[in-house]
C-alpha cells in the first residue's frame, strides 16, 4: 500500500513549485441571485363564535347512536362471579318486609336448615358473591375491611350461617352475637350497614340455592336475619354506653427474647379493664384494618400496663411488624378484652397449666392471679414446652416465681435438638412432647386445666386428660373463641 504523501508549497523564487500555481482570475465568478426575505406568517385572530355544525346528510343521522351491548361470554358460570349493573340485589316487596318483621317460626328454621345444606358445598362461590354484591351496590362498606381480603373474606359470612343455623337457641344465639356486635364496632360498622349485609346475603344465597329457594325460603331468611341483626346492634349499643370501639396504646418497651419471639409491653390510652387468660384483638399502623388476636402476658398491673408475647410467623401480617418493625414511641390500637379462659376463685380446685411456645402468656398471667395476694391456696403445676432451651424464654421468670411461691412448681419440657442429654438432664429439662410429659405426671383428678398454645398441641393434651379422668368441663382453652 502506498503511502501518504505531504505538498508542500513553497514561496521562494525560482522554485520549480511555484511556477506550477495556476494565475488567479481577473475578474470574480458569478454569484448566484440573493434569495429575499421570506414574510413572517399570518395569524388570524380568534374566532369569536364556535364554527357552524354541517346539517345531517340523512334525516336520522341526528340521533344518538347507542353504545353496542356487551355481553359477558359467560354469563351463568358461578366461578367466574361476573359483576353486571344488575349484581345489586332488588328489596324486597313490602308484603314480605312486613312479614319479616314477625319472629322466626319452626318452619321457618327447617327451611333455613334445607337451604344450608344446599349451599354449604359452594360456600366459596356464595361467600365470594355475598362479596361482590356488598362492595359494588355499598362501595363504602369496603372501608371497613382490609385490603387484602385472604384471611377476613369467610368470617363475616360464615359468622351468619353460623347464626343462623343457632337460630333455635335463644340463649345460646344472643351470647354469640352478643360478643360478635361488640366485636364489630372496632371496624367501624354502624346500625346503618346491617340492612344492605342483609338484603345482599339473601340474594346470594338465592343464587346458590337453585331450586330450593322460594319465597317461603326468602321470608325464613329475613325473619332469622333480622333477629341475627336486632341482637347485634343492640349488644353493640350497649357496649357503646360503657366502652370505647378500640384503645389507643403506646409501645413503651422492645424487648427480644429470641430471633422471633418479643415481649411488648404497651400503655393504653385510658384504663383498660380485662382479666389473666384473656385476650385482645391488636392492630398496627403498618396494616390498617388488619386485626390479630394476643394474649396478655401478666395479670392486671397498678400503673396499667399490658404486656404481650409475640412471635414472628411466615406470612404473618402483624406478627412480624409486631416483633420486627415495632418500636417504643410507636402506637398500637387495642380491642375491648375477650375470652373466658379465666380463674373461678369460687371453685378453689387445684390447677394444671400447659403451655407451649409463646402459649406461656396467658399461663404466666394465670400463675400471678393464682398466686397473688388474696389468692386461695391451691397448688399450681406448671408444664412448659418447646422445641429448644432457647425457646424456653420464660422460663427464668416462672422459676423465680416458684422459688418465692411454694404452691407452683414449674416442669420445663424439651422436645428438638438437646433433648434428652446431660446438658438438659442437669438444666431441669425433660426430654419428649409436651402433651407425653403430662401424661406420665398423672393422674390429675380433682384439678382445673387449662391450655395454651399451638392448636395441635392443644388438642392432643386436651386428649391425654380426658383419658387420665380429667372432665371436659374442666379443661379449658380458647382454640374456639379465637
Amino acid at each position: 500500500m502506498k503511502s501518504r504523501r505531504t505538498l508542500l508549497v513553497r514561496t521562494g523564487h525560482g522554485s520549480a513549485a511555484a511556477s506550477a500555481v495556476p494565475p488567479l482570475p481577473s475578474d470574480p465568478p458569478d454569484l448566484p441571485p440573493a434569495v429575499p426575505p421570506v414574510a413572517p406568517p399570518v395569524v388570524p385572530p380568534r374566532p369569536l363564535v364556535p364554527p357552524a355544525v354541517p346539517a345531517p346528510s340523512r334525516p336520522d343521522a341526528a340521533a344518538p347512536v347507542p353504545a353496542p351491548v356487551i355481553e359477558p361470554l359467560f354469563t351463568s358460570a358461578p366461578g367466574l362471579n361476573w359483576a353486571a349493573p344488575a349484581l345489586t340485589p332488588e328489596p324486597a316487596a313490602p308484603d314480605l318486609r312486613a312479614a319479616a318483621e314477625l319472629p322466626p317460626t319452626a318452619r321457618d328454621l327447617e327451611l333455613i336448615r334445607t337451604s344450608l345444606a344446599v349451599v354449604e358445598p359452594v360456600a366459596d362461590r356464595a361467600t365470594a358473591h355475598f362479596y361482590a354484591l356488598v362492595f359494588l351496590g355499598h362501595p363504602e362498606i369496603r372501608a371497613l375491611f382490609p385490603a387484602a381480603m385472604d384471611v377476613q373474606r369467610d368470617r363475616l359470612f360464615r359468622a351468619l350461617l353460623t347464626a343462623a343455623r343457632g337460630a333455635g337457641d335463644p340463649e345460646g344465639l344472643r351470647a354469640y352475637l352478643g360478643t360478635l356486635g361488640c366485636v364489630h364496632r372496632r371496624y367501624g360498622t354502624l346500625t346503618g350497614h346491617y340492612g344492605p349485609v342483609g338484603e345482599c346475603l339473601v340474594a346470594a344465597l338465592a343464587k346458590y340455592a337453585g331450586s330450593r329457594w322460594t319465597t317461603e325460603t326468602e321470608l325464613a331468611w329475613r325473619r332469622v336475619y333480622r333477629l341475627v341483626s336486632s341482637i347485634m346492634i343492640e349488644a353493640a349499643e350497649r357496649d357503646a354506653r360503657t366502652s370505647p370501639p378500640w384503645w389507643q396504646g403506646e409501645v413503651v418497651a422492645h424487648e427480644r427474647r429470641t430471633p422471633d419471639v418479643a415481649v411488648l409491653t404497651v400503655r393504653p390510652d385510658q384504663a383498660y379493664p380485662y382479666r389473666a387468660g384473656q385476650y385482645a384483638a391488636v392492630e398496627t399502623p403498618w396494616w390498617p384494618r388488619v386485626w390479630r388476636h394476643y394474649s396478655f402476658a401478666s395479670a392486671p398491673r397498678p400503673d396499667g400496663l399490658l404486656t404481650f408475647h409475640v412471635k414472628a410467623v411466615r406470612a404473618g401480617w402483624v406478627s412480624n411488624a409486631l416483633v420486627h418493625r415495632a418500636a417504643p414511641g410507636d402506637v398500637l390500637r387495642l380491642g375491648p378484652a375477650a375470652g373466658g379462659m379465666t380463674l373461678d376463685h369460687a371453685g378453689g380446685a387445684d390447677l394444671l397449666l400447659v403451655g407451649g411456645g409463646t402459649g406461656i402468656a396467658p399461663l404466666r398471667a394465670l400463675v400471678e392471679e393464682a398466686v397473688g395476694p388474696g389468692a386461695a391456696d391451691r397448688s399450681v403445676e406448671v408444664f412448659y414446652g418447646a422445641r429448644s432451651a432457647q425457646e424456653l424464654y420464660e422460663l427464668a421468670g416462672l422459676r423465680e416465681l416458684a422459688r418465692r411461691h411454694r404452691r407452683l412448681s414449674v416442669h420445663p419440657v424439651l422436645s428438638g435438638p438437646g433433648a434428652g442429654t446431660a446438658g438438659a438432664a442437669a438444666a431441669g429439662l425433660s426430654a419428649g412432647g409436651l402433651p407425653e410429659a403430662v401424661a406420665r405426671s398423672a393422674p390429675w383428678t380433682g384439678r382445673t386445666a387449662y391450655l395454651a398454645g399451638p392448636p395441635a398441641m392443644v388438642r392432643r393434651a386436651g386428649a391425654v386428660l380426658l383419658r387420665a379422668g380429667v372432665p371436659a368441663g374442666r379443661i379449658r382453652h380458647d382454640l374456639e373463641a379465637r
